[in-house]
C-alpha cells in the first residue's frame, strides 16, 4: 500500500513565464528558454523577410557558422514496398537542426488525493509543468533502400508540443519528473523518470540501433548481409555511415551500430556539472497511445529519452553559467512479425540524438511581465 503525506494543496495556481532558474521546476530549473543549433546572428532570411531558425551560413555545405550546427541526427526504419525484393521496409537517416523552446510553467497544479487510513485526510500532490515546443527541420537524408521520399533539405520532419513535469511531493517510487509529449503522426506519450546532477560531464554509453527480432544474433547477421539479404540496409550505413552535408574525411558519421558515438565525440570539454534527465514510458504506468493507422502499420510501443543539461566553465553576459543541452532518444516501432522463432513482432528501432545551446534565456521579472493567469491577477503586484 502507497503511504501518502496529508496535506492539501490548496488553491494557489498559476500560468507564467518561466524565470532564469525558476526554484519551483526543482531539476527542470535550467529548461527555461530557447535551445537550438542555430545561433540568430548566423541564421539567413528567408524570402519574405524573416529569418529561418533552421538554416544559417554554411548549414548546407557542411560549413556552418555556429558551433552546433547540423548536430542532429536520426535513424528510423520503416515500411515500404520495394518491387523485386524481399525487404519490406527502409532505413533512413537524418541530419537536422532544430529548436526547442521551454516557455510558460503552470505551478501548483493540484492532484486531490487522501490517505489510505481511516479516517482518511486530504493528501493531494503539487505539480508545476513547463511547456515545451520541439521543431525539426532537416539538412540532408538519405534512405536504403532508395525510396524517392526522403526528401530535400529543410523539409520539416517533426513538431511535438508537450510538457516536462516537476512532481514537487508525493512521489511513487522516487519518480519525480515526467514528460508528456504529442506527435501529429496520431501519436501521445506519457513517459516517467528520475533527475541526478553530479559534477563534471556525462557518461554516455553506446547504444545500437539494430533490429530486435530478425535473428538470435543480429549484430553477426547484419555484418553477414548481402545486397540481396534482408538487413542490408543496416549493412549499408554500418560499411557507409551517414555523414549528412560533412565532408570531412576524419568525420566518422552517423551508424546503427552506435548511434550515441556522435554525442561523446561532440562532448564540449569544459562541462563543470550536469544534470541528467532519465524518462522511459515502459516503467509503472508511463505508456504511449497510437491512432488506430499507426498501430496497425508501425506502432510505437516504447520510449526511452535522457537529456543531459551540462553547465560551462564559461560566463554569459549576466554572469551565468553557458549551457549546452544533448539528449538521446530510444523509440521502439513494432511491426512485422519476428524471424528468430519468438512470438510477437520485430522491433525496429528510431533513434534521434542532437546537443544543442541555449541562445535565449527567459526574460527576467523587470523585462517583462510573467504571470498570464492566477487567482485575483488584477489585484496582485509582481516585482
Amino acid at each position: 500500500m502507497q503511504d501518502y503525506s496529508p496535506g492539501s494543496a490548496g488553491a494557489h495556481r498559476e500560468i507564467r513565464v518561466a524565470r532564469p532558474n525558476e526554484p519551483d521546476l526543482g531539476p527542470l530549473r535550467l529548461l527555461p528558454g530557447t535551445w537550438a543549433n542555430i545561433r540568430p546572428e548566423h541564421r539567413v532570411t528567408n524570402n519574405d523577410g524573416t529569418p529561418n531558425l533552421f538554416k544559417g551560413e554554411g548549414t548546407l555545405t557542411g560549413q556552418g557558422q555556429s558551433p552546433f550546427d547540423g548536430r542532429g541526427w536520426n535513424l528510423i526504419a520503416l515500411p515500404f514496398a520495394e518491387a523485386g525484393a524481399r525487404r519490406n521496409y527502409r532505413v533512413l537517416m537524418n541530419q537536422y537542426n532544430e529548436v526547442l523552446e521551454f516557455k510558460f510553467i503552470d505551478d501548483g497544479v493540484p492532484n486531490r488525493g487522501i490517505t489510505q487510513e481511516t479516517p482518511a485526510q486530504n493528501a493531494d500532490q503539487r505539480v508545476a509543468a513547463l511547456d515545451y515546443q520541439q521543431m525539426i527541420a532537416q539538412i540532408k537524408a538519405e534512405d536504403a533502400s532508395v525510396s524517392g521520399t526522403a526528401g530535400d533539405p529543410e523539409l520539416p520532419i517533426h513538431h511535438e508540443p508537450g510538457f516536462f513535469l516537476h512532481m514537487k511531493d508525493q512521489t511513487i517510487n522516487g519518480f519525480d519528473i515526467a514528460r508528456l509529449a504529442t506527435i501529429p503522426h496520431g501519436d501521445a506519450a506519457a513517459a516517467l523518470g528520475r533527475a541526478a546532477a553530479f559534477d563534471g560531464p556525462p557518461s554516455i554509453p553506446p547504444l545500437s540501433g539494430l533490429p530486435e527480432g530478425v535473428a538470435p544474433n543480429i549484430a553477426a547477421a547484419v555484418h553477414q548481409a548481402t545486397e540481396d539479404s534482408y538487413l542490408f540496409p543496416y549493412r549499408h550505413f554500418i560499411d557507409q555511415p551517414f555523414k549528412g552535408v560533412i565532408g570531412d574525411a576524419g568525420f566518422p558519421g552517423f551508424g546503427p551500430d552506435d548511434t550515441n558515438l556522435l554525442l561523446r565525440l561532440g562532448m564540449p570539454p569544459n562541462v563543470v556539472r550536469t544534470t541528467e534527465l532519465v524518462l522511459e514510458t515502459d516503467v509503472m504506468e508511463g505508456g504511449i497511445n497510437n491512432i488506430p493507422f499507426i498501430v496497425r502499420q508501425a506502432n510505437p510501443t516504447l520510449m526511452r529519452s535522457t537529456f543531459w543539461i551540462m553547465e560551462l566553465d564559461e560566463m554569459d553576459e549576466d554572469g551565468d553559467p553557458r549551457l549546452v543541452l544533448a539528449y538521446s532518444q530510444f523509440i521502439f516501432l513494432d511491426f512485422f512479425g519476428r524471424f528468430d522463432g519468438r512470438p510477437g513482432l520485430i522491433r525496429w528501432p528510431h533513434v534521434s540524438i542532437n546537443m544543442m545551446e541555449r541562445i535565449e534565456k527567459p526574460a527576467r521579472p523587470a523585462e517583462e511581465a510573467t504571470v498570464i493567469a492566477s487567482a485575483n491577477l488584477s489585484e496582485k503586484t509582481y516585482a
